[in-house]
């Protein structure tokens, strides 16, 4: 028996085809077409039928690149994103020591110093004037970077005899004492020590993530974080207990952290494993950092910091013994490349040590592709993930950063696509908000809501369709599950997101105003909008 669902829909099996009805049989789409067609012609084996009237059905949107559980922590903590001014952080820090107990720490997520009119970043004195008798960490918008006063640092280990570990930095001044900024590897000194979340703790934040990311029309995701939050077993069984010992349906692709994999195999999986709503990936390696904290590796320096071009996490030649290792593993790689000599390591090491047959790499971010490495990646079997949400956070400071030079080839989304290069679309949450509606609409305006420009570099523009496509075909492309999922046809699975409005006939401006009404994975809803 099977189900019949009604409305208008969107196939995305190209860009004009619309249709009215879906039969779905055993979780798979049998046939689309015309509402009378498929009701005569299933009549007796049609045990439901789900009109979402003038409702418009898309295949469902997954999120290419996120942290399920650190946006479950931002969701639950201290949320510096929204700041607009150094002041307005004191106010908000302040309040939250008083809202803690002497000697707990006080934990935010998400400052970003570039929406501050004086750009402040702050000293670990100023935190401790704040904050004198708790420990506080206030983790950076790019998670590269991180803010600690002097009781975390003491707590830490963390003094002027201190080296940087390899691949991060500790901030120093002119005395050679740490101020309180750690970037890249040299936060994890810091994280170490911060109290580990119970079981129930975990729980909660996944819970909350997962629900949060249904109620946005998200399908599924594919989410790194299984080196974190106590290791790969501990952060496994709580997705196992989320996902398969509840009623809850989410698509969950697991990243595997190179510092995990073994992890992952002494306890018998492997990149084929399915655990329910839960599979493995590629193994995730991080080759530098972000532009925020100017640690993204560059060809050439800093167009406002000439005296760096970033940090290199890997060298080249231990880059290509990772890789070496995933395929070991008959594992696909999925690279953190931001810079331009980052992404350019990362193309030699997959060229050096290309992936399993029917298997595919993904270079994340690539937020600077120069033509010479575009030439090269058009030959690789790899998706390259990208986060729209970014053009609308990093500018226009992200010009002083690279300089005019180097902006033709920084965040060209467009050129990527026409290139016939594959882009999956991906939030990077707890960094960005994992709505796919917002990411569509920076594809789309490359601005904020209430900026009156066209948008930054506008000829990098996404059309609608394409821009829809990031979180369809892009994010089924990104793990060899094409033929599977990211579009409405004939043997895939019915996974939907159903909105109130069809973003590919609607004006660019009303994107923001549309709603997910409901989230089908499995051709069971798992959320659906209240009426107001």
């Amino acid at each position: 028996m099977g189900t019949l669902w009604l409305g208008r829909v969107r196939t995305m099996v190209n860009e004009n085809d619309v249709q009215e009805a879906i039969y779905v049989e055993n979780g798979l789409i049998k046939e689309v077409g015309k509402e009378i067609v498929l009701k005569n012609k299933y009549k007796y084996n049609i045990d439901q039928v789900i009109n979402m009237h003038s409702d418009t059905i898309f295949p469902g949107f997954v999120d290419s690149h996120l942290h399920i559980l650190a946006n479950g922590l931002k969701l639950s903590r201290l949320d510096l994103s929204g700041v607009t001014s150094s002041e307005e952080m004191i106010q908000l820090l302040a309040e939250r020591v008083n809202e803690t107990k002497p000697n707990q720490w006080v934990l935010g997520d998400a400052w970003n110093e570039n929406n501050f009119p004086d750009r402040k970043i702050f000293h670990r004195r100023e935190l401790d004037t704040i904050a004198p008798h708790h420990p506080m960490a206030l983790t950076r918008v790019c998670q590269h970077a991180i803010l600690a006063n002097s009781l975390a640092l003491a707590e830490a280990g963390i003094d002027q005899d201190t080296p940087d570990p390899p691949g991060g930095i500790i901030v120093r001044d002119e005395n050679g004492m740490p101020t309180g900024l750690l970037l890249d590897q040299a936060k994890f000194l810091l994280t170490e020590v911060i109290p580990p979340l119970t079981d129930e703790e975990l729980d909660q934040i996944c819970q909350t993530s997962i629900d949060y990311l249904l109620s946005v029309g998200c399908v599924g995701g594919h989410s790194e974080d299984l080196n974190s939050y106590g290791g790969f077993t501990r952060t496994l069984n709580t997705y196992q207990r989320i996902l398969n010992q509840t009623d809850r349906r989410f698509r969950l692709n697991l990243l595997v952290h190179h510092e995990v994999v073994d992890d992952m195999h002494h306890a018998g999986w492997t990149s084929e494993s399915k655990i329910g709503d839960i599979e493995f990936g590629a193994m995730k390696i991080f080759s530098d950092g972000a532009y925020g904290g100017r640690t993204a590796l560059l060809r050439h320096p800093y167009n406002d910091a000439p005296e760096t071009s970033g940090v290199c996490i890997h060298e080249p030649e231990e880059l290509k013994q990772l890789v070496r290792k995933a395929r070991d593993y008959h594992m696909a790689v999925a690279i953190h490349a931001i810079g331009d000599l980052s992404l350019q390591y990362a193309v030699d090491a997959i060229e050096a040590y290309p992936p399993p047959k029917g298997k595919r790499d993904r270079l994340i971010h690539g937020q600077l592709v120069p033509v010479d490495l575009r030439h090269r990646i058009k030959k690789l079997p790899v998706t390259i993930d990208i986060q729209p949400q970014f053009v609308t956070s990093d500018f226009p400071w992200v010009i002083e950063r690279l300089g005019e030079s180097r902006m033709p080839d920084a965040y060209a989304w467009r050129t990527l696509i026409s290139e016939g290069i594959v882009c999956a679309g991906g939030s990077d949450a707890p960094i960005e908000l994992a709505d796919p509606i917002l990411g569509i609409y920076a594809a789309v305006s490359r601005k904020k809501a209430d900026d009156s420009h066209q948008g930054y570099i506008p000829d990098q523009k996404l059309s609608a369709y394409q821009a829809v496509q990031l979180y369809t075909y892009g994010s089924a492309h990104a793990i060899d599950k094409e033929e599977k999922t990211g579009k409405i046809a004939p043997g895939f699975q019915a996974d939907f997101t159903i909105l109130n409005q069809d973003l590919l006939s609607i004006d660019q401006e009303e994107i923001l105003n549309t709603k997910v009404t409901s989230t089908v994975v499995d051709n069971h809803i798992v959320y659906q909008r209240k009426s107001v």
